[in-house]
């Protein structure tokens, strides 16, 4: 290694810096035998100016608070990635690492996976993501500025895209977003290599994605993506821009391959060793597989710690700011220390003035109380704030501009929503959440995957969530909703009874720095059932009785969300008839799951178990078993008043007790 690296840096041409990417894709493509040679190839040159040149960053501070952020949307060509964070030196990315490419434990996964990798920003591959997340990051940016001032808070987005990217139903969401609220920190590199797996673009796609761009309200350039110079260039003038930006850069796929190059060849297979030796022969790099001279890793090394100067300038500045516990607080992502304290405020006067509302009234309840205390909440919906009751009392709006604000008319965008939330989450500093109809996140539902993937504290205040919506009908009426989300892994979804489950609801949500979570909340009032203001958080176990029997228990009625008032009803005429009926409210399953088989089993009863929920009956055999009883929907709603509905569907508690007295 040369003793000097910023010297060796300067001496070592930008072909070889650019070479030293192209191979190692190459070579750990070929290895593993499966992955995406072409782009990391085409983009090398791109990446190294923006690495180079441009990029803030210390490889040796991954968490840095305020490095920019680099995205690679197109996560199929994470060998792109992994060998930049390789080359510039962050630690564990040893060549060892890219020669397991795409192996059993190793931190290269085939897509770049966040909190798997030190350098990798966000969970990338499904298509568009990327993008969308970067204009989360890029707001949070600038709403963290407002806060802090540039002292402690300035810094830009970076993004690849690809093609396939921009042809994503969620790549006009984010932009049209992104161009709205003019963020200008936010530039996008635009892989404009014309080829996708089934061969030139052309085929299916002819949009100008300049004028699109432009349309939304972005500063737009196009450039040979193998100039250096021109796309250094276009990067500055990108950066004095007040509207985000993008970079159409004219790239080859493959670049270097000497007969697959600029095909779709080299998208998604290994290009094998005959092309391999080509394509070295090419470029000029004689070197074996996975070795990288000494000079060029210096140089690349140089790049990585080419941001230890701003690191210790930032920190010094951050030291000496009044705001510095402030922001390492909100950064960690800790709650404020008197959060259980405004908590068990706000159940007492719940307790005191046993409120009947619907629950997503409820929830605005909560957040009129949670809001003022957490100054990192961050809400929004698309556009059914007066629907969703997500716009706290002192919520005020974010604005092209006017990011001092905290919450977000996000516009019919309800993908967009979720993914710049996404994004917002993985910035740090900021809990977002957001709302539309729970029916409706079939619309979010990639992202909501990826924020349960990723591990991020997302919440979705999905309202209406249904018949008891009424007569908008069954499009706008969720039935496999529930059960679709319940099988996200790690994701939390609670279906609160009341006021006071709500809040207790709402204060798991924001408790678990690592899991998402979904208020599914009723359009319909629903009665005060939990009487008590007790500090234990009932909801915390995920189950448990709300109304037990004095008689011997022969009949538990499980239910969630506005069905446990019709459970309730039906507990007592079942006990009118000598039958010990007890009731259990649901409001979580995951958490249920994860507690004592002892609690479960003293919650669920011996004797006969009827599960209520006005959704599909899917997965609750696993607590009602095959000789319980489900009360619910068998197939889409319909258009009709909530009362008519639940008769005709035959959740009542008249059903309830004609079931149970069957059965028995």
């Amino acid at each position: 290694m040369d003793a000097n690296p910023a010297t060796a840096l300067s001496t070592i041409p930008h072909r070889d810096l650019a070479n030293a990417i192209r191979a190692l894709a190459m070579d750990a493509v070929e290895a593993a035998k499966s992955g995406h040679p072409g782009m990391p190839m085409g983009m090398a040159d791109v990446a190294t100016v923006l690495f180079q040149r441009h990029l803030k960053f210390d490889a040796a501070q991954p968490g840095w608070p305020d490095r920019d952020r680099f995205v690679l949307s197109a996560g199929h060509g994470s060998m792109l990635i992994y060998s930049l964070l390789h080359l510039t030196g962050y630690q564990g990315m040893t060549i060892d690492e890219l020669k397991n490419f795409r192996q059993w434990g190793s931190k290269t996964a085939g897509h770049p996976e966040y909190g798997h990798t030190p350098g990798v920003e966000t969970t990338t591959g499904p298509l568009g993501q990327g993008l969308a997340n970067a204009v989360g990051m890029a707001l949070a940016e600038r709403i963290l500025n407002a806060r802090f001032g540039d002292a402690l808070v300035d810094h830009r987005t970076y993004a690849i895209v690809g093609d396939g990217c921009l042809m994503e139903g969620i790549s006009h969401e984010a932009i049209s977003l992104a161009g709205h609220l003019k963020l200008g920190k936010l530039i996008v590199l635009f892989d404009d290599n014309g080829i996708s797996i089934d061969g030139a673009v052309s085929l299916s796609c002819s949009d100008d994605q300049l004028a699109r761009f432009q349309a939304s309200g972005w500063a737009t350039a196009r450039v040979d993506g193998h100039d250096p110079d021109a796309v250094s260039a276009a990067i500055d003038a990108a950066k004095l821009s007040d509207r985000p930006s993008l970079i159409a850069c004219k790239t080859v796929i493959g670049y270097g391959a000497p007969k697959k190059g600029g095909t779709a060849a080299t998208h998604g297979a290994p290009l094998g060793a005959e092309e391999i030796a080509g394509a070295r022969e090419k470029l000029g790099w004689a070197h074996a597989p996975f070795e990288i001279p000494a000079a060029i890793k210096s140089a690349w090394e140089a790049i990585g710690q080419r941001g230890g100067a701003d690191v210790q300038a930032w920190s010094k500045r951050l030291d000496g700011s009044p705001q510095k516990a402030e922001f390492e607080r909100v950064m960690a992502g800790d709650l404020p220390a008197n959060f259980a304290q405004v908590v068990g405020d706000l159940k007492t006067t719940i307790a005191k003035d046993a409120p009947k509302l619907a629950t997503r009234q409820s929830s605005q309840l909560v957040l009129d109380a949670l809001v003022p205390a957490l100054p990192e909440l961050v809400g929004g919906s698309a556009d059914l704030t007066g629907s969703n009751n997500t716009k706290a009392k002192v919520a005020t709006p974010i604005k092209a501009g006017a990011y001092g604000g905290n919450y977000i008319y996000y516009g019919i965008r309800e993908h967009g929503m979720a993914a710049a939330m996404n994004g917002m989450a993985l910035h740090g500093g900021i809990i977002p959440f957001g709302g539309t109809f729970l029916v409706f996140t079939d619309y979010c539902r990639p992202a909501i995957r990826l924020s349960a993937l990723m591990k991020q504290r997302v919440v979705y205040v999905m309202t209406h969530d249904s018949i008891g919506l009424g007569e908008d009908g069954p499009t706008h009426q969720p039935v496999e909703h529930l059960a679709a989300l319940r099988a996200i892994p790690g994701l939390l979804v609670f279906r609160p009874c009341d006021t006071m489950e709500t809040a207790e609801c709402w204060a798991l949500a924001l408790s678990h720095k690592d899991r998402p979570s979904v208020l599914a909340l009723t359009r319909q009032a629903l009665p005060h059932l939990r009487a008590d203001a007790a500090n234990a958080n009932h909801c915390a176990r995920g189950a448990y009785v709300i109304r037990p029997t004095q008689k011997e228990r022969k009949v538990t009625l499980l239910a969630t969300g506005s069905e446990v008032e019709i459970a309730i009803e039906a507990q007592k005429q079942l006990e009118a008839k000598g039958i010990g009926t007890a009731v259990v409210s649901m409001p979580s399953w995951e958490l249920f799951e994860e507690q004592s088989a002892a609690y479960k089993q003293e919650v669920l009863g011996s004797g006969l178990r009827v599960a209520v929920e006005a959704a599909a009956g899917f997965g609750w055999e696993r607590y009602i078993g095959t000789d319980g009883i489900f009360i619910g929907m068998k197939g889409f709603g319909a258009s009709a008043p909530i009362a008519d509905l639940y008769r005709n569907f035959g959740i009542t508690p008249a059903a309830i007790v004609d079931a149970v007295s069957a059965k028995l």
